[in-house]
């Protein structure tokens, strides 16, 4: 039995031909079924809700003719809630805050002259169906509508990689903006080589230098190798740059970067470029 609620899309070949003129808007129709207002009918569609030929349609703008067009019978207005998205970004791409640093020392090398700039991509790109992580443990069906209005709010050095967060929810919102520097944010450099007692002491010095203030952070050896250790920093508030300043006042040459917790939510095992939805048991 197929699931009613599966994110199968409507094949181009599902479509009523724009110029016949019996044809009409799918909302128009499912407000004639059930019968209801053309913008509830809108969102029964835009819900996921409405099969037409036995495929899931979420435009109500959809034209329809002759086709069998079913809404689902356990379909309700009262789940069209926001969402929140949590995203492993790739090295190399935007966090998506809109707010980025032109000084980011993680960007690109400038161009040679008479060449375009290399293009940088943007993690919201990857906001896409195909990359939902299939072992999302929230069973949400994936919807259009949930890539709608996604804002960024927890910046991230585009060299970086590991967790980010996406919210068309004000309540996210709102915690994200209000109360990020209370938050713990927790990060794993890799650096090269074995990191030695004088180099953590330097960067507990760092640390307490009360002619230059930094945030509060707390530092630990996760591994430690001749040919590459991970260092632990768990830090209030997001602040860009924080951890590679402190690796150089250690003299330690940073390979790679990876943010695994904002808060009380952690990465955990969501693949490179995939992501999941924020569970309803999840707090920031």
């Amino acid at each position: 039995m197929n699931n009613p609620r599966s994110p199968n899309r409507s094949p181009n070949n599902n479509r009523a031909p724009v110029d016949d003129p019996d044809s009409e808007r799918l909302a128009k129709r499912i407000a004639q079924m059930v019968p209801c207002s053309r913008r509830e009918a809108e969102q029964y569609i835009e819900g996921g809700w409405v099969r037409v030929n036995g495929v899931v349609v979420e435009e109500p703008q959809f034209r329809v003719l002759n086709q069998s067009i079913v809404l689902d019978p356990n379909a309700s207005l009262l789940n069209l809630n926001p969402v929140t998205l949590l995203l492993n970004k790739p090295p190399g791409w935007l966090d998506g805050t809109d707010d980025e640093d032109e000084d980011d020392s993680d960007a690109p090398a400038r161009a040679p002259r008479g060449r375009a700039p290399p293009k940088v991509k943007n993690a919201i790109e990857l906001l896409t169906a195909p990359n939902h992580y299939a072992q999302d443990p929230e069973d949400i069906p994936v919807l259009k509508r949930h890539f709608h209005n996604q804002e960024g709010y927890v910046p991230l050095e585009t060299g970086a990689s590991g967790l980010l967060v996406f919210t068309q929810d004000w309540r996210t919102e709102r915690k994200l903006s209000e109360d990020i520097g209370a938050m713990e944010h927790e990060l794993i450099a890799d650096v090269q080589g074995e990191v030695s007692p004088e180099a953590m002491q330097k960067i507990a010095r760092a640390l307490k230098d009360e002619r230059n203030p930094l945030p509060h952070a707390k530092v630990s050896v996760n591994s430690s190798s001749p040919e590459r250790s991970k260092l632990r920093f768990a830090i209030k508030g997001a602040h860009p740059g924080l951890v590679a300043y402190l690796c150089e006042k250690a003299q330690l040459d940073m390979v790679a970067l990876r943010r695994i917790r904002i808060g009380r939510v952690a990465l955990s095992d969501l693949p490179v470029g995939q992501w999941r939805y924020l569970a309803g048991h999840e707090r920031f």
